[in-house]
């Protein structure tokens, strides 16, 4: 992928000093910064149709620009019928431009499309500076046509900060525009 100034991109430039005047950082090089995002997506009724694998990972390809990888069942559940070694979904990682195309597309089409959008939760952060969020069908991304989809199948969205706590992560992810819930 070529290598391209988003306005993202020149965003986080912009963001830097605010956060080291906020935060205290010794250096440019401490400050949080946004290191990848990984998208999951379960499919539980693939261990059924091998045509469901097919079709999610065509779109999530469409959806971050990258092929997923499949991921498989590390343990046997016999009230689930799923052996080790099945494949039951789809995650793709993103890092340096894709990363940065896909978290742009992210906050500016993607959250304002969905159905009665009021923002994110601020409370998804994990501890150690990652935000995670959930979405419930693909169709509110502008690749995926609806006369296309066979089904609606949601996904897991982590951003993955460099951030050491929840509170820096958030002030980074505030001031890149991340809609959060007031």
């Amino acid at each position: 992928m070529q290598k391209v100034d988003l306005p993202i991109k020149r965003r986080y430039r912009d963001v830097v000093p605010q956060l080291t005047e906020r935060h205290g950082y010794p250096n440019v090089m401490a400050v949080p910064k946004v290191e990848k995002i990984v998208v999951n997506m379960g499919l539980g009724e693939a261990k059924d149709d091998s045509k469901v694998l097919e079709k999610a990972s065509k779109e999530l390809a469409t959806i971050t620009l990258q092929r997923p990888v499949i991921t498989k069942a590390k343990k046997s559940v016999s009230n689930f019928k799923l052996r080790a070694g099945m494949p039951i979904g789809l995650k793709v990682t993103l890092r340096g431009e894709r990363m940065w195309a896909f978290l742009d597309k992210l906050i500016n089409v993607t959250l304002p499309r969905v159905r009665d959008f009021r923002g994110i939760s601020a409370n998804a952060f994990d501890g150690r500076g990652n935000y995670s969020l959930g979405l419930r069908e693909q169709l509110v991304f502008p690749e995926i046509s609806f006369d296309q989809v066979d089904a609606t199948r949601g996904m897991d969205i982590t951003i993955v900060t460099s951030a050491t706590n929840d509170e820096e992560a958030r002030s980074l992810l505030e001031l890149l525009g991340m809609p959060f819930r007031k």
